[in-house]
């Protein structure tokens, strides 16, 4: 269990090291891929950013309620989002593989 737990955490971390890095490169299958699993593995990711978020915009009361029911939700949408880009990543919908999401990765900022 031990093991598992190791593998999980260093899967993370190098999916976030990874999306650290800016890459510029036309979107195709392969990165559509790409962003699909990473989504799926980090879409929890969104509650406690969104709770964090929201701490730091408004007050902490706000964080906690308002922050975790948007980060509930962005949980749903950023791993359903995922799992539909893995399921679809041999086929270019949207037109040109282009993100359904944005930002395309929960450690991304919005544009």
């Amino acid at each position: 269990m031990k093991n598992l737990i190791k593998g999980i955490i260093i899967l993370v971390a190098v999916f976030m090291l990874v999306n650290i890095a800016t890459a510029s490169y036309a979107q195709d299958m392969g990165k559509k891929l790409y962003r699909g699993v990473a989504n799926v593995v980090t879409g929890w990711v969104e509650l406690p950013k969104n709770i964090y978020d929201t701490s730091v915009e408004d007050n902490p009361l706000s964080g906690l309620t308002i922050g975790l029911a948007k980060g509930v939700g962005m949980t749903i949408v950023r791993t359903g989002a995922g799992v539909y880009e893995t399921v679809t990543f041999p086929f270019p919908i949207p037109e040109g593989y282009t993100p359904v999401l944005e930002p395309e990765f929960v450690f991304k900022s919005a544009k």
